[in-house]
């Protein structure tokens, strides 16, 4: 039985999508480096493995699935196995995403809006169905969704991954409320301009100049401190944290000018 108040993830057991890269395998290294049990999941077979056995060769517990959110049938196989590798799962994080950018009038919208919804929200409620069996036995169950502060205000030409985005905080909310009266909790997290594979091929003026104009902060985050926010939400001490949509995002949605 975990302890209701402890400001540790020991012994819990995470699922994480999108763990090869980025803030997926942030989270990945701040939740095995705090004593969860680590259930790394990406596309890619190798990249997520090499996560996993990096982790495990620094002594903490972490395994690898190659998972296709866009699969139902995936979800399902890889959440069973990862239920049945660690005795239970405690926490999901929905991570996994891609860029979806399309002006309106393109060739193609209907192509990129298809794969951003399937990919960035469709894909969050089949975990959360495949999970619940395990959530619900859990003492400190926990979903947190990973959106954007595109869900939050827009860029032109983003309008399928605007509108993904924002159905991910309104899927946060009302699982909130369905799922409350279990004790499951569910939060959201909007991470602003962050410092991974999405943003590494702009280049580096271009990066300090957006970060200049737009955040308090004056810079463009690190994807482990999208991961320690995540962390926290998950902490057993958490329980009465629920349906919140927090920006991480270095005071961008705090400037007006």
């Amino acid at each position: 039985m975990s302890d209701p108040s402890s400001r540790s993830v020991r012994g819990l057991t995470v699922l994480i999508t999108g763990a090869a890269s980025g803030m997926g395998r942030a989270t990945a290294e701040v939740f095995a480096a705090d004593g969860a049990n680590v259930a790394a999941t990406d596309l890619s077979e190798a990249a997520v493995r090499a996560v996993a056995d990096d982790l495990k060769a620094r002594g903490l517990n972490a395994e690898a699935w190659a998972l296709d959110v866009a699969d139902p049938a995936a979800i399902v196989r890889v959440t069973d196995a990862v239920a049945a590798r660690f005795g239970g799962l405690d926490i999901l994080i929905n991570n996994a995403g891609i860029s979806a950018f399309a002006a309106i009038d393109a060739e193609g919208y209907e192509a990129v809006w298809d794969r951003a919804f399937a990919i960035l929200i469709t894909a969050h409620q089949r975990l959360v169905r495949a999970a619940l069996p395990y959530l619900r036995k859990s003492a400190s169950p926990r979903i947190v969704n990973i959106a954007s502060t595109e869900a939050l205000g827009a860029t032109a030409r983003d309008s399928p991954y605007s509108a993904a985005k924002s159905a991910v905080t309104g899927l946060t909310r009302a699982l909130a409320v369905e799922l409350g009266k279990e004790g499951i909790t569910v939060n959201c997290i909007c991470p602003g301009p962050i410092l991974t594979g999405m943003t590494e091929g702009l280049a580096e003026a271009d990066r300090q100049t957006f970060a200049h104009r737009r955040t308090a902060l004056r810079r463009y985050g690190r994807p482990d401190e999208v991961a320690h926010m995540t962390l926290s939400l998950c902490l057993p001490a958490a329980s009465y944290i629920t349906g919140a949509v927090i920006p991480v995002d270095g005071g961008l949605m705090a400037r007006n000018a």
